[in-house]
């Protein structure tokens, strides 16, 4: 009978090691609960690339040129979601109450602002980017044809969250 029930408990672990490991977790509202977007150093370098192919291919749909990256926009951008994390809320100012047009202005870029989004969130780039498409107001900023160049970068706190920012000029 002991023999029985080793061979029980192994068949019990067998199976239990089949399960995939991809359990949704539920919250006390019956709602599941976000799962964290962690971003890989493998990662890291096909983002940006990854948006701007969704942005471009968006305004191509509707007719607007597309983006190309700016550096002086990106180094906007980064500057503005570490602040974001640092003031944890996703606002447009930045601690020492610069506006975008600020911060564009102190990295050197030199042509107009368009707009700015930004997003703290657990989700991917590409969910972000679907959320800021579904307002009309962020929609707007990534739809406008006088946009010619983005910046785009995030900052992602050891929890998980990030702080997405995007930022036009043209």
């Amino acid at each position: 009978m002991n023999a029985l029930s080793i061979v029980a408990v192994c068949a019990s672990l067998a199976l239990a090691a089949c399960g995939t490991g991809n359990q949704v977790r539920v919250g006390s509202d019956g709602r599941p609960l976000p799962q964290v977007y962690r971003i890989s150093g493998a990662q890291e370098a096909k983002i940006p690339f990854r948006l701007l192919d969704s942005v471009n291919a968006l305004r191509a749909a509707k007719g607007a040129g597309p983006l190309q990256f700016n550096a002086q926009l990106n180094a906007a951008a980064a500057t503005h979601s570490r602040d974001m994390s640092v003031q944890n809320r996703p606002w447009h100012f930045g601690s020492d109450g610069s506006s975008p047009l600020d911060r564009v202005g102190r990295v050197g870029y030199t042509g107009r602002l368009v707009g700015e989004n930004i997003s703290e969130t657990f989700e991917t780039e590409l969910e972000t980017l679907s959320a800021w498409m579904s307002e009309a107001d962020t929609r707007e900023i990534i739809m406008d044809p006088q946009a010619r160049e983005i910046g785009f970068a995030w900052f992602q706190e050891p929890t998980g969250k990030i702080w997405w920012t995007m930022v036009t000029g043209g």
